[in-house]
């Protein structure tokens, strides 16, 4: 049933997904060897329209790579810990946020730790955060990751809708969902998730195991990745999507360039 749902909406999707950009996560193996110029020509090389970063460390570097390169910086990732004893964002994040007014790059953030009162923790931070970035015309994407306060995508929709800011969305991550667990549940989750996403994070999956079988390139793994782009298509989501490739091994103009293959082909 699952399947044939996928079939009947990928015709509908199809001319949409053919024209979507891919932004690629800055997080394969062995990216750290690599200097920004090298992570910015790979990028470029293998079709990719910018890159998702997990540091807040040398943004003026970064942009600059990207514009050389007509690349875009997609967003920066960062987060809080409840289980702190007070509290708060990374210190760089207000020089970051300054440093990308005017990009459109999201501030992808994380909430982790554990506290029985941990949503009225995280809230107040969330607004200070979003305050900072509406400054600087930027969107704080709320990011569930698997095994932290914040794991599930209802964890996200909760705390946004707690947190009540205009800029305030979330991201549905595929390999931190189906770490979940909830797969059954798609097509009643995306309804509810994609009014408030502003960011999408794809890979090739199997649908379940650990997280070298829930994060593959594009062409691998059982889970209909295509269809799901389409099913999410169909829904009238509009935002961008984002490779995950964290600790794909191997060569990453080999890996990146299957991945940026399988997705034209979608």
């Amino acid at each position: 049933m699952k399947r044939r749902l996928f079939v009947v909406l990928a015709a509908a999707a199809l001319a949409q997904a053919s024209d979507a950009p891919l932004y690629v996560f800055d997080d394969w193996a062995g990216i750290d060897k690599l200097t920004i110029e090298q992570r910015t020509e790979i990028t470029k090389e293998t079709g990719y329209a910018g890159i998702f970063y997990s540091t807040l460390k040398n943004i003026p570097e970064l942009l600059a790579a990207h514009k050389d390169r007509g690349l875009k910086v997609l967003g920066v990732y960062t987060g809080m810990n409840v289980s702190d004893a007070k509290p708060g964002y990374d210190p760089l994040l207000p020089e970051a946020i300054r440093q990308l007014k005017g990009t459109g790059a999201l501030v992808a953030f994380t909430v982790n730790g554990k506290a029985a009162n941990g949503d009225d923790l995280a809230v107040p931070v969330i607004r200070e955060v979003a305050a900072m970035a509406a400054e600087a015309g930027l969107q704080v994407a709320l990011y569930p990751h698997y095994g932290f306060y914040m794991a599930r995508i209802e964890d996200a929709l909760r705390l946004c809708q707690k947190a009540a800011r205009r800029n305030v969305g979330i991201v549905f991550n595929l390999c931190h969902w189906l770490r979940s667990g909830d797969e059954a549940n798609m097509l009643a989750m995306l309804k509810k998730a994609l009014p408030k996403a502003l960011m999408v994070s794809i890979n090739g999956a199997d649908h379940e195991g650990d997280w070298d079988r829930l994060i593959q390139p594009l062409d691998r793994g059982s889970f209909d990745v295509k269809g799901f782009v389409h099913l999410i298509l169909s829904l009238g989501y509009k935002g961008p999507f984002g490779l995950q490739c964290y600790n794909v091994p191997g060569d990453p103009a080999e890996h990146l360039a299957r991945s940026m293959k399988a997705w034209r082909s979608f």
